[in-house]
């Protein structure tokens, strides 16, 4: 049985409910599977020895979504390819590729949690009532230690952009 956890965070107001366990600073990062646009199947382990921020976000059709995922683009394009910035929701691919090629941004890599939702069960940010991801924010170093951690209490509400990029920058 999966672990169910309540009263964490709010979408539109209303509690809703996150399937897996909450991470938490310190912890080692959880294994996981997500889809490439190209439905190429990729694994957390593709990205060991790379700092990384990992967004999760409702839907890249979405306003907040989507300014949410510019923001983070903006933000690390002058830091080194040391760091990687994964995007993950639980949108088709074939709509996060819709997306990319009209947003045409550069540091960005957009996964799909569709198909198992394995990193929402692993990470905590599987939305039970609508098969989607809540809106966090993850920062891990190169060790898989997890160094930042941030659900959003309320799923359309913006992440704390500037606390994220302070724990990207002390991972390098």
């Amino acid at each position: 049985m999966q672990l169910e956890r309540t009263n964490v965070v709010t979408l539109a107001g209303q509690p809703i409910t996150l399937i897996g366990p909450e991470m938490k600073v310190g912890n080692q990062a959880p294994y996981f599977e997500v889809l490439t646009n190209d439905r190429t199947l990729v694994t957390s382990e593709q990205y060991k020895g790379k700092v990384r921020i990992i967004c999760t976000v409702p839907s890249l059709d979405t306003e907040v979504c989507d300014q949410q995922t510019r923001q983070f683009n903006q933000l690390i394009s002058d830091l080194s390819d040391q760091v990687v910035l994964l995007t993950i929701s639980a949108d088709l691919p074939f709509a996060q590729s819709r997306w990319c090629g009209a947003a045409g941004l550069e540091r960005v890599q957009t996964l799909s949690d569709h198909l198992t939702m394995s990193f929402g069960t692993a990470y905590g940010t599987y939305i039970k009532e609508n098969r989607l991801e809540c809106r966090a924010v993850f920062v891990i170093n190169t060790q898989d230690i997890i160094t930042y951690v941030e659900y959003v209490p309320e799923v359309t509400q913006h992440p704390n952009y500037e606390a994220a990029l302070m724990a990207v920058k002390a991972c390098l």
